[in-house]
This record gives C-alpha cells, structure tokens and sequence, in this order.
C-alpha cells in the first residue's frame, strides 16, 4: 500500500493443482521451532471466527499477537481475554488494521474479517511486506481472488487461506485413493452443506451503535446504512457484503470435491433454487443446487440453510462416484464403500491446528503452503459462478484461461464490482 494512500486513509479515519498433490501437502520438521524468530500478527476482525483464530495461533510458543484489529469495539474484549489468558501481554486495539501494516515488527496479518473486506486487506498486507492467512472464501468475486494472486506472487508473500481439510493427512489419504484409481474411473462429485439457520427478519436501517465504526466496517462495499440484521455476522446473506452459504461454507466441501477430481475451472456453469423458506432480509439463496461441468468430470453442489437432513445422514460432505467404489468424506472423516458395503474408515484428526502449523512453517521456508492463495481462489470461483448463474437464471459458458463469461455481459459484470473511493481494490497490483 502506498504511503500516500495510508496517510489518505488515516487522516480521513490452476492447472497444475492435480499434478501438485503429491507436493502439496507441505510439513516442516518442528525440532528447530523454539529457535525461531517471534511471529508477531496482526488479527483482523475478532467475532466468531476470529477469535478461533486467535485460540489457535496463540497454542504456538513462537507466534505474538500483536494487534487486535475491528471497527467494533463491542467484540474486542473477549479477543484481548483469549490472549491474555495464554500468558501474553496485551494486544495493541486498533480499528483501522493499516496501522498494524505500518508497524515494521508485524510479521503477518491474519484476516477473518467479513468477505467484502479479504482482497483488499490481503493485497494491501502484500504491498506493505506482510504476509496474510485470509479467511475462506478468500475474495468477494472472481476478479478480486486472481488480484490477490498476483500480489501474493509480486511480492513473494505467503498467503495461506483457511481451508484446512488442504492440511489434513486424513484427507490427503482419501484424495490419493481418488486420484490413485482405487474407485476405478471417477468423473464425478456431489457435494452439500444442510442446516438450520434463523430467521433475521426485516428492518430499516438505523444509526449505528456508538462502539461501531460502520463506515470503516463497510470499506470496498456501498455503505447503505446500518442495520441490526447485518452486523456481526448475517453479512453473508447479502450481496453487497458476503457470498451466501455457497461461499460461507460451500468453499470447503467444493475444495475437497475440486481436489479430488484434479479439475481447476468448470466451462460451464448453471444453478437453480431460490429463497424459498425465509421470509426475510436475507437476499442469498437458502436452497441452492448448482452443476459445475468440467472436460472430463463434473461436481454438482446443494445447500439447504433450513432442513439439516443431509447426503448420507451427514450435514456436509463430498462423494465421490467412480466405477468401481465411492468415496464420502465428511464431517467427522471418510468411508471408502464398494457397492453398499464398507471397506475402509478414517476419522479425521486436528487438521486446523495442522493448517495453522503449515502456515508458519512456510513463513520460515518461505514455500507456498497447503492452500495457497491460488488455490483458494480457483476453489472460491466456483461459488462466485453458482452465484452470478443463480442471480442472473442463466447458464454460464467460463473460460477459465481468461476468467471470462462468454456472450453474457449481466453475468460477466458480476465477475467484478464497484469500489468507494479509497478502498478500490486495484487493476494493478
């Protein structure tokens, strides 16, 4: 980030993934950990996932929490408590995370701060020399996630997202299975996400409350005023700021079915559902079933945000189709099955604390970790298309080389957004 942009801000207030499996679990040994240097963070938005965040990063002797980053003041003293009661000394608290970037001893920045916020945070950590683990899905929109690529690669940060089945051993065990030809020939996958989420109803905006710097809160996306259904966490349910459950969650379960299938991006792309149980705020869809056809396989996805009865009596999971045998993995870990009958079972381990560990561990080997900011982004393309082929009813034709949409200009304007001024996430990096 330039100075003049900071100083702006402040006064103011891929195809190679298949081949890479075998490479892309990446475990340093841990004998040397205590010799190295501290690992000071930045954490960027403490509610919810934030704060699981801190609880991880903090089981580690090397890392320092160095700020605490959030516009709402509300959430900030349970997350200094997390600290605190890990033996560390106090946090600095910040609103404005870009003072943490201009802090020299600041190693990384980690964000979980909400969708609309994630290219922007990671690309401007980038150009100011840190490096980032982003929160999944790592960007609001196509164009963003291809942008903090091309910063990641620019300045050779490390830039990790969290999807931590990318560091499980369990999982790469099952992905080897699929991959390795023990299902037979294997072009397709399902995968889901049910649950039971609340209704939030409808009101009109008011005045923020006075430990809520809204504005700062709404940076790249419109500020069209506060509403008690938006903050802190229903965001995801509208456009301007979140992805739908398909981003929220569906990242995870299209990752491991992209994973698999050793697909990158889809050529075509088409989505039904609608919002048909909730009567509320809410403009995402809370049923959603999209079809991703690649060249040689394709990946169907379902969610449901109102009847938890899952796929195989699990509320999230991908299977695995092939001629000889299925694969489910879920919740709790996979099945192999031949016909009906089960054959194989692993419960999966701790695989966040594994992710955490990769992410530092590549800070010091300086290697792409597990789920390289790449790959999070060919996984979180997926959802922004169901998404724009859900919002626009129309079947989408991809290219994938250009991260294009063909013949479509509603559907190809939604690859992309608008920006406020000062918080425009640049054409170049």
């Amino acid at each position: 980030m330039s100075d003049i942009n900071r100083r702006a801000f402040l006064e103011t207030s891929s195809a190679g993934l298949a081949a890479g499996l075998a490479a892309g679990l990446h475990v340093v040994g841990t004998a040397a950990e205590k010799e190295r240097p501290p690992v000071r963070l930045a954490v960027m938005g403490v509610h919810g996932r934030g704060r699981g965040l801190l609880s991880g990063f903090t089981q580690f002797p090397e890392v320092e929490v160095a700020y605490v980053c959030d516009p709402d003041a509300a959430v900030v003293a349970p997350a200094v408590k997390i600290v605190e009661d890990r033996g560390q000394r106090p946090p600095k608290v910040v609103k404005d995370f870009r003072v943490a970037l201009d802090d020299a001893e600041v190693t990384a920045l980690v964000c979980a701060a909400p969708d609309h916020w994630h290219a922007l945070a990671t690309i401007w950590a980038c150009q100011a020399g840190k490096d980032v683990y982003v929160e999944k899905p790592c960007s609001h929109n196509v164009v963003e996630g291809r942008r903090m690529t091309e910063a990641a690669r620019k300045y050779n940060r490390v830039v990790q997202v969290g999807m931590q089945r990318r560091s499980s051993t369990d999982f790469r065990a099952a992905m080897e299975l699929v991959q390795g030809g023990r299902l037979g020939s294997t072009h397709f996958a399902r995968a889901w996400i049910t649950s039971s989420r609340p209704e939030i109803g409808r009101v009109d905006p008011t005045p923020a409350p006075a430990d809520l710097d809204f504005d700062l809160w709404c940076g790249p996306a419109p500020n069209t005023g506060y509403r008690k259904n938006l903050v802190p966490y229903h965001w995801h349910w509208r456009w301007d700021y979140g992805t739908g459950e398909c981003g929220n969650n569906g990242v995870h379960a299209l990752d491991v079915a992209r994973w698999g299938l050793g697909v990158v991006a889809p050529t075509t792309v088409c989505c039904g559902g609608g919002k048909y149980f909730f009567d509320d705020d809410q403009q995402t869809p809370d049923t959603q079933l999209a079809t991703f056809d690649f060249p040689h396989a394709a990946i169907q996805w379902e969610h449901r945000t109102w009847s938890p009865r899952g796929i195989d009596g699990d509320s999230f999971g991908v299977e695995f189709y092939g001629s000889k045998a299925a694969l489910v993995v879920g919740s709790r870990g996979w099945v192999l099955y031949e016909g009906a009958k089960e054959v194989e079972r692993h419960d999966a381990r701790d695989y966040e604390k594994a992710h955490l560990q990769n992410f530092l561990d590549c800070l010091a080997s300086r290697e792409k970790p597990n789920a390289d900011i790449e790959i999070g982004h060919h996984s979180a393309a997926l959802c922004h298309l169901a998404n724009i082929a859900w919002r626009t009813r129309s079947t989408l034709q991809y290219n994938g080389a250009a991260e294009s949409i063909a013949g479509n200009d509603q559907a190809a304007g939604l690859l992309a957004r608008s920006y406020r001024p000062g918080f425009e996430v640049p054409a170049s990096v």
